[in-house]
């Protein structure tokens, strides 16, 4: 009997544990019946389901799962797919909530939780302290004297310092708790006061690198509860919008920090480096593409550690890649061994002479080519042509009659104008090169490149327009370095 009843504690204390080991999260929601509700979490921007509950006809149903989820801003969801309100996911994944919806947010109430008892507590404190700054903002707006200005402005900063003195206790108190990462995560560094600046005169640069340098202080990058809020992410794209040298070097420098912070936590490396792989791989600014390329060698190519994208995404970085690794600014320009239009005589690239070259990669069935191109021509005509700059326009595609009627028809003159013949689109693929598409990122049509005596890249994927700034200053740079 013993034996027997030694046997069963071992038992219920296994349970238990794989009971513990799992969430369990006891929901009732008024006035819901026989009808579903949801768990959703946030990742970065996006919003997405982790469960769902049937309730039954007391409004009551059971969030479960065997593996405990990560931790946290969840939010539960209403048939209708309506957010209904916030909770915390962290350690303590055991618990009930009631709500009677058509009373939120007053009617919440958390069983088991301190977590989520201590959450709203916070949101009803931010709540009550928010209403009475909306009033005074508008009162503000409404305001008839610089005095009655004066007072309001002084009544907002009380209740902003108790909102900021109620999260500095309470990080004080549970420093490792959810909600006081997520404080950390919400400070805005407060820069110091002119008389506090190195000369005692207010600093821009001084208020600048103490901003920069206290913007990520008390929030760790191995802290994978950050994916899950509607906050880390806006922060993180404000970062690298205001504060860091949207240059290569400087980027590469910041974003080899924060994933060399990451690396202790696989969720969180893996977040951060798929969010800089896809604001890199197609980048806003032109140039910011050796951004990915350096994701790429570091981070991705021949590491088995980074399993998570998929294959089609795995060949698209892998292409992207290399593509881009040829046409880099400030790199040589692949020489380019095409035909004139007769398709006898192969044109090279670093055969012509100037101070610059223009490539332009156009279509002549192209709608977007047909209204750009006699613009390049007019402004090569009329500025470029009379400054030595060549242009090298090469065919895309359209076939080659379109191409040679749509030459005449709007004479395209001293422009040198080439094409890939059958003959050499088929000797480079048997040869296993690659063409001129993924040489220069040949993604649509027109595309335009500058490069500078030495067929070095200067600039690529600009408008006519912006090329041109771009000689004027080049030109300008010149004349005053001699």
């Amino acid at each position: 009997m013993k034996r027997l009843l030694l046997s069963f504690s071992m038992c219920f204390a296994c349970m238990m544990a794989l009971a513990q080991a799992g969430y369990r999260i006891n929901v009732t929601l008024k006035p819901y019946k026989n009808q579903y509700v949801y768990l959703g979490y946030y990742y970065g921007k996006l919003k997405a389901l982790a469960d769902s509950a049937l309730l039954d006809n007391n409004s009551s149903g059971v969030l479960t799962g065997k593996e405990k989820l990560p931790g946290g801003i969840y939010f539960l969801v209403s048939p209708r797919k309506e957010i209904l309100f916030e909770l915390l996911l962290d350690k303590q994944q055991n618990f009930s909530v009631t709500a009677d919806t058509a009373a939120l947010p007053g009617s919440i109430v958390f069983t088991g939780s301190a977590d989520n008892t201590q959450f709203q507590s916070y949101s009803k404190f931010t709540a009550t302290n928010g209403a009475k700054i909306n009033a005074l903002l508008n009162d503000l707006k409404s305001a008839r004297s610089k005095a009655d200005s004066l007072k309001i402005n002084d009544q907002l900063q009380v209740y902003n310092k108790q909102i900021q003195q109620y999260r500095s206790d309470l990080e004080a108190k549970q420093p490792n708790s959810m909600l006081a990462a997520i404080f950390r995560a919400m400070k805005e560094p407060v820069v110091p006061p002119a008389d506090k600046h190195p000369k005692r005169v207010y600093d821009s640069t001084f208020a600048y690198n103490y901003y920069k340098g206290h913007y990520w202080s008390g929030v760790s990058f191995s802290d994978e509860r950050l994916i899950r809020t509607p906050i880390f992410e806006p922060k993180l794209e404000k970062y690298y919008k205001e504060l860091v040298v949207p240059d290569p070097d400087s980027l590469n420098r910041e974003i080899d920090g924060m994933l060399q912070g990451s690396e202790s936590n696989k969720e969180m490396f893996k977040y951060l480096l798929t969010y800089f792989v896809q604001k890199y791989i197609n980048p806003e600014y032109m140039g910011q593409d050796a951004v990915f390329v350096h994701l790429f060698e570091k981070y991705i190519n021949n590491n088995k550690q980074v399993d998570w994208f998929t294959e089609k995404y795995n060949k698209y970085m892998f292409d992207r890649a290399y593509s881009l690794m040829a046409n880099l600014i400030g790199s040589p320009a692949y020489d380019l061994n095409l035909a004139d239009t007769s398709g006898k005589t192969v044109v090279p690239l670093y055969s012509l002479k100037g101070p610059f070259t223009v490539v332009c990669f156009w279509d002549a069935t192209c709608s977007h080519c047909k209204e750009i191109v006699p613009k390049v021509d007019s402004i090569f005509q009329a500025k470029w042509k009379k400054q030595g700059i060549q242009l090298y326009g090469v065919m895309v595609d359209g076939g080659k009659e379109a191409w040679i009627n749509y030459l005449h028809e709007n004479k395209l003159k001293d422009w040198v104008h080439v094409y890939e013949t059958s003959a050499q689109k088929d000797s480079t693929y048997a040869a296993g090169k690659p063409n001129f598409r993924q040489l220069y990122d040949v993604s649509q049509t027109p595309m335009l490149y500058l490069l500078d005596k030495d067929k070095r890249i200067i600039a690529k994927k600009l408008t006519y327009l912006q090329i041109d700034e771009i000689i004027n200053l080049k030109s300008k740079t010149a004349k005053s370095d001699k």
